[in-house]
């Protein structure tokens, strides 16, 4: 199996919450329940759209605005043993037009 990546960003939302994720292509993403109790928060561009449990607070997921047509995953959010094998590395966000440039993240 193939690794995920898991990415360490370093945008303003990111570094503040500690939000470490994977980015995974939207057919490979099921939300399994709970659809009903999320709500969306933007900043800035508002291309990102931060997800969140209006109940609980929790951020699982987003759709995130280097890869739009991907989702953002929360790897601490994945039940085991969905994933296998997680590759790490890092973002950075504070420089984002032109870390895209250099190697936008791709989704799996």
């Amino acid at each position: 199996m193939e690794a995920i990546i898991y990415i360490f960003g370093s945008c303003s939302i990111c570094k503040k919450k500690s939000n470490h994720h994977c980015i995974v292509s939207r057919d490979r993403f099921t939300l399994l329940k709970g659809e009903e109790y999320l709500t969306t928060y933007t900043f800035n561009t508002h291309q990102a759209k931060h997800k969140f449990c209006r109940v609980c607070g929790v951020q699982s997921f987003y759709v995130p605005r280097s890869n739009p047509d991907s989702i953002g995953v929360m790897p601490h959010c994945i039940d085991s043993p969905t994933v296998e094998k997680l590759q790490f590395t890092t973002f950075d966000g504070e420089h984002w037009e032109e870390e895209m440039k250099k190697r936008p993240p791709q989704a799996l």
